[in-house]
């Protein structure tokens, strides 16, 4: 079942339970905040029992961008220094459910440094997570997602793959990139501020509801039609820190990010802080609130109708309708809003 966000922290940072820790920050921002959130009491509890149970789907030890420079001995202790910690986890349950690891960019003059965090890591690693994936950042070539494939096969490691579509040359080719990264293909993750800022858009300008995210985000809906890979929005980059003003700022920002996705497709999406999970469930939640009902109501009526075109009032549906209402009920049960 696809996760519904990505958290992602510096690889120096990662500890066996860095998901505990998370739920426990992203908890206290509820009990402070909740009352800045735009829902129903009941959709209020259902946040609190994932905050409690699950906060965390998907977690990625970043080299990357939340890592920054470091001297080459320095990233490879803290790549075996990761996996370690990655062992341990598997061992006492406190690993989320989906992890995985970003190195750098498989570009001429990161290469070399992203294969010996790579060698590093799965060489520390005992045994390699159900649900685990390598993100592959800033793609321009298909060689690039070809190279990692084969560091992967030489390592005698198979993860899931994610490319991330950051760049104008990943919106062109995306089915080639789908076609390189093979059966191991599992998700592709909009980089939008990489993207907006490749495209000249200065800061001021970039937003996750951007026009120039909006196309990305249906060129991704219709470049990875009906292949099974995941599809993921960006984050939001302001953060809910500060007094009650900011926070409540922040997350009206995302709160429109999140309904910005989930209206063109996206039900998954990345966060940069643990005090943004309770606003991204809020918007999410509060979306299959509303929409459910009618949804399983319409399938009952479809199956009743002995699955022939049939109508609710003035909405009819065929089989293409109810292909989209089943996934939309999955995606309410995959991440605990319907049992």
């Amino acid at each position: 079942m696809q996760p519904i966000h990505t958290v992602y922290g510096g690889a120096h940072l990662f500890r066996r339970d860095t998901a505990p820790k998370l739920a426990r920050i992203a908890r206290k921002a509820f009990d402070t905040y909740h009352h800045l959130l735009p829902v129903t009491d009941p959709v209020k509890d259902r946040i609190a029992a994932k905050l409690d149970h699950n906060a965390v789907e998907d977690l990625r030890i970043d080299f990357e961008d939340g890592y920054g420079v470091r001297a080459d001995e320095e990233e490879t202790e803290h790549a075996v220094f990761a996996a370690k910690e990655v062992n341990e986890g598997y061992k006492d349950g406190t690993l989320p459910a989906f992890l995985g690891i970003r190195p750098r960019s498989f570009h001429a003059a990161t290469r070399t440094r992203a294969l010996r965090t790579l060698r590093a890591f799965f060489g520390a690693l005992h045994r390699v997570p159900d649900n685990f994936a390598v993100t592959l950042p800033k793609i321009e070539h298909e060689e690039e997602i070809e190279a990692l494939r084969m560091a992967l096969d030489d390592l005698g490691v198979n993860p899931a793959i994610e490319l991330m579509i950051e760049t104008p040359q990943a919106l062109a080719n995306m089915k080639a990139f789908h076609a390189a990264a093979g059966p191991q293909c599992r998700g592709a993750h909009l980089g939008p501020y990489d993207l907006m800022s490749s495209c000249g858009l200065v800061s001021a300008s970039q937003s996750l509801r951007h026009a120039l995210c909006t196309h990305a985000r249906l060129q991704m809906l219709i470049g990875f039609a009906g292949s099974g890979v995941w599809l993921s929005d960006g984050p939001t980059s302001t953060l809910p820190l500060g007094g009650e003003e900011e926070v409540g700022q922040a997350w009206k920002l995302q709160w429109l990010d999140v309904q910005n996705s989930l209206a063109t497709g996206f039900f998954q999406g990345w966060d940069l802080h643990p005090a943004q999970f309770p606003i991204r469930y809020a918007a999410l939640y509060q979306h299959f609130s509303e929409h459910l009902p009618s949804t399983l109501a319409r399938l009952e009526n479809f199956e009743t109708q002995q699955q022939q075109a049939t109508r609710i009032g003035v909405v009819f549906d065929d089989a293409a309708t109810i292909r989209g209402l089943r996934a939309f009920a999955e995606r309410a049960r995959s991440c605990g809003f319907l049992e």
